[in-house]
């Protein structure tokens, strides 16, 4: 095989990946041993790739209004679009929504076209609701945007402190690492400080859960226990920083002792001051955090005060120490470097700063250089949703199912004058919403750069023919800016090109005064952009190998070049739960999926560990409410509603819900959580308050419930809920209504395409009085569909039965099991899918540790293998282990 070296698509962790065209529309995957963000390793998701690149569902041509086009044609048409727009209404009129997702060159040619000559800010980027409060933060204290620290850190930390970030999940190869150094260091502490006792408090020697929110009074705490016990660096604040004195009152003023932190926080006394002292007293500390900081209301405030705590005690810009921001997506960074966000100008440039905007001007060219931000990705939609704009171009990102108060996103795109969706997935929600498309070319398709969370800049490279009419986004970008007149500054002919004028810009007057450089870039040959090995930022003449930590020497990019501490006054969520909505909706990512499912919603293995969304409730609360686990219940705020499948686990929070954030309208009727999370956002750095809305939960009992396993996809009636996953060699459906059917055989024969009783045999039992009906259509004795109904959510289990679609003939037992619904002795159920690289069920662990007496994790993978390829499942199997455990001593 030819393999290619290239980057997973996925979160910010920044895996080296190598990959090769495989048999049919697959590709073969695995982790880059040289690539030093992973060195071999990769998650469920990277391990998964080669089951995402089919043309299942692909844009593979230029559409307007829903009919194919040339794409002279559609870029005509969306040029005379803009054009008309701002001449009538301005620059302002018209919106870029760009993504994470787009590699760094597509990212600067938009940005580029928007800033420099369309004249407008209106350019924000998903990115918005992951990591703009970090961004906001950083340039607070920084003086810039700078992550200060690198990977390694985390593995020569003697003390991790994990805030908002369920890492095993969301970022599985960076925990991999920490656990690995944790394993070789045991002495070394781990503290996860999270409203939930997720996966991640699997290695936790402390879980702080912290009441939703209340993060910012917490690390004053800290910083107040810091000057009463004399753990101050006085040497360093005076040589390095500016503002203690503001900072240290403002958190003696919030959070004066640790009774008074802990009963804020909602936390036990002594477990704070076990957090309290190990950070004192700990030298090497590296604070991670993620969007649990990030996304709220405060969120700037709340990653001022973790940076604070850093700079009182000097621990920044050496090796095992310092604040470090994970992002959520593969190029957010990237995104961040080319000024993707409307109040950013290129190359870590900023509105506020006239020389910026001059340089930038200058270096462009550019005839109608915007001087003052644009509008932020909430406001971006309201302004959509008033008339202010009129036309916008959304790349590669699902705004209709990822934004908060979804419903009015959807509304608002509806109506407006024109919307351009590029994207490599024909069929989203905002697709749905747009007059034009544009097919883009996908993962495997593209070349350019990606900037992983420590400023890695690693190369996405193209292995795979481009699929249909697909084209770059930098292409499309570049020849609508043609169309609008100014093609000689978009007369680029490849990503190289635009690398080096990024660089170039970069560097251009800057002579240290930045901190985003790649100067050393500039004249990179086409051949050496090819081989480009990852390198951090920056990289200068002088620092030609990168850069791997920031701020070594104490100088920072504020005017004085010293870090200024931040005054924190702690302010409670913009709303609050109330009689009407009594607890506290917190929405995030499962382990196997990614965004809204476009992507890993095709694979399988990811889609059989968790199939429906589901809302994550404390026992004490389901009591309260009368709702069983497995039970479906729907969620109400004060912008949607939706319907999730209950789970009860004591990792919750009493009076908080956790539902993930994937499910969407191809996936799931009335499953975008999106639709209820609150669109306040943070004064500072416009991000959304997605970890806080105020909901109410209640039972849902809708007349019937049922599955249906079909080895065709299906066009459902209509149903109050539904769920879809694909399954090798068949799609799965999850199903309920609180409407009954008349006659359930014609209905299901209806539903399942089994008309054609000359080329099909029917199978079929009814107990009317007990609500059960089970029907199989079978062709030529194999099985092609089968549906399971019952009056409440007592089905049979559903593993057993995926297992029967790989045979070509049903044995007499088979066929019996399907009426009785219990599976036959040659079909023993595995359960829900626990590892999914291997496809090992629940009741397939249960069984083995019970039986085998397998009291390790070792001892599962050396007996089924499961834990033993990307190590995402380690958390659940160690959690199966314990049960065991448990059962034994009762």
């Amino acid at each position: 095989m030819n393999e290619i070296s290239t980057t997973c698509p996925y979160c910010g962790v920044g895996c080296g990946v190598l990959a090769s065209a495989g048999a049919g529309e697959t590709a073969v995957v695995r982790g880059d041993p040289e690539h030093p963000s992973n060195y071999g390793r990769l998650c469920s998701k990277g391990a998964a790739l080669g089951e995402t690149v089919d043309l299942d569902g692909r844009l593979l041509y230029p559409q307007i209004s829903g009919q194919r086009v040339s794409w002279d044609a559609a870029l005509d048409h969306v040029a005379a679009g803009f054009r008309r727009i701002i001449s009538e209404h301005g620059p302002d009129a018209v919106a870029f929504y760009v993504s994470g997702q787009l590699l760094t060159e597509d990212y600067y040619v938009a940005n580029k076209l928007m800033k420099g000559f369309i004249g407008s800010a209106n350019i924000d980027t998903n990115s918005r609701l992951c990591m703009s409060s970090s961004v906001a933060g950083h340039k607070r204290a920084f003086g810039s945007d700078t992550v200060p620290g690198c990977y390694e850190d985390l593995e020569q930390a003697e003390l991790l402190v994990l805030v908002g970030s369920n890492a095993a999940w969301c970022h599985p190869v960076l925990f991999q690492r920490i656990r690995a150094a944790k394993e070789q260091h045991p002495e070394r502490k781990l503290i996860v400080i999270d409203p939930r006792r997720t996966a991640t408090c699997d290695i936790a020697d402390l879980h702080l859960p912290v009441k939703s929110g209340s993060d910012a009074v917490l690390f004053n705490g800290l910083l107040t226990y810091l000057f009463q016990n004399g753990r101050v660096d006085f040497n360093y604040l005076e040589a390095a920083t500016e503002g203690y004195g503001r900072a240290l009152q403002a958190a003696r003023d919030s959070a004066a002792s640790i009774p008074t932190v802990a009963a804020a926080c909602g936390i036990a006394e002594q477990d704070l001051a076990r957090f309290y002292h190990l950070f004192a007293t700990t030298e090497r500390v590296v604070t991670i955090y993620s969007q649990g900081v990030n996304q709220s209301s405060s969120g700037t405030d709340k990653v001022n005060a973790v940076i604070n705590c850093h700079l009182a005690t000097g621990r920044i810009g050496r090796p095992g120490m310092g604040p470090f921001s994970v992002t959520g997506q593969p190029n957010a960074m990237g995104g961040r470097e080319v000024g993707g966000l409307a109040n950013q100008l290129a190359a870590h440039m900023d509105f506020d700063n006239p020389r910026h905007v001059g340089s930038v001007r200058r270096f462009w060219q550019a005839p109608n250089m915007a001087t003052r931000p644009g509008l932020k990705a909430v406001d971006m939609f309201r302004a959509v949703d008033d008339g202010r704009i009129k036309a916008i171009w959304i790349m590669a990102t699902n705004p209709v199912v990822s934004l908060p108060d979804a419903d009015r996103v959807r509304e608002a795109l509806r109506k407006c004058e024109l919307v351009v969706v590029s994207d490599c997935i024909a069929n989203t929600d905002t697709t749905a919403c747009s007059q034009v498309l544009l097919p883009a070319a996908a993962w495997g398709e593209k070349d350019g750069t990606v900037t992983n969370s420590e400023r890695r800049i690693s190369r996405q490279r193209t292995f795979l023919p481009t699929a249909g009419e697909a084209r770059p986004d930098w292409w499309m970008v570049c020849e609508v800016a043609k169309r609008l007149g100014h093609g000689q500054a978009f007369a680029f002919q490849s990503p190289t090109q635009i690398f080096r004028e990024h660089a170039a810009l970069s560097g251009f007057e800057n002579d240290g005064a930045r901190d985003f450089d790649l100067s050393g870039l500039v004249s990179i040959s086409d051949d050496d952009y090819t081989r480009l090995r990852p390198v951090q930022w920056p990289v200068t003449s002088a620092q030609g190998l990168g850069t791997n930590r920031m701020f070594s020497d104490g100088k920072f990019f504020t005017p004085s070049r010293k870090a200024r501490f931040i005054a924190v006054d702690p302010r409670l969520p913009a709303n609050s739960p109330n009689d009407e909505f009594p607890m506290v909706l917190n929405t995030g990512r499962v382990r196997d999926h990614w965004h809204t499912l476009t992507r890993t919603g095709k694979s399988p293995r990811l889609s059989a560990h968790t199939l429906e969304p589901y809302a994550e409730l404390h026992p004490r609360d389901a009591a309260r409410l009368h709702i069983n686990d497995g039970a479906l219940l729907r969620l109400y705020s004060r912008w949607g509603w939706m319907i999730a499948r209950a789970a009860i686990s004591d990792a919750q929070r009493p009076g908080s819900v956790f539902v993930p954030m994937h499910w969407n309208a191809q996936f799931a009727a009335r499953g975008r959580v999106g639709a209820l999370v609150n669109p306040e956002t943070d004064p500072v750095s416009g991000q959304p308050e997605s970890k806080h809305t105020p909901v109410r939960v209640e039972p849902y009992a809708p007349k019937w419930q049922g599955f249906i396993i079909s080895r065709r996809p299906l066009n459902l009636p209509v149903l109050d809920y539904w769920v879809v996953a694909v399954g090798r060699q068949f799609w799965r459906y999850e199903l309920a209504s609180e409407t009954l059917p008349e006659k359930w055989g014609p209905w299901a024969r209806k539903l399942l395409c089994a008309d054609d009783r000359a080329h099909a045999e029917w199978v079929e039992y009814l107990d009317g009085a007990a609500g059960r009906y089970r029907g199989a259509r079978l062709v030529g004795n194999r099985l092609d569909s089968c549906l399971f109904v019952a009056n409440n959510q007592n089905l049979p289990p559903r593993t057993w039965l995926g297992q029967l679609f790989a045979q070509e003939n049903l044995s007499k037992q088979d066929r019996m099991s399907l009426l009785m619904g219990v599976p036959s002795k040659d079909h023993a159920d595995g359960g829900r899918v626990v590892c999914s690289c291997f496809g090992v069920g629940i009741n397939t662990l249960t069984a083995a540790i019970r039986d085998e007496g397998l009291e390790t994790v070792e001892a599962i993978g050396k007996n089924l293998k499961a834990g033993t390829n990307c190590g995402s499942c380690i958390p659940e199997l160690k959690a199966l282990i314990k049960e065991a455990g448990a059962r034994k001593v009762s």
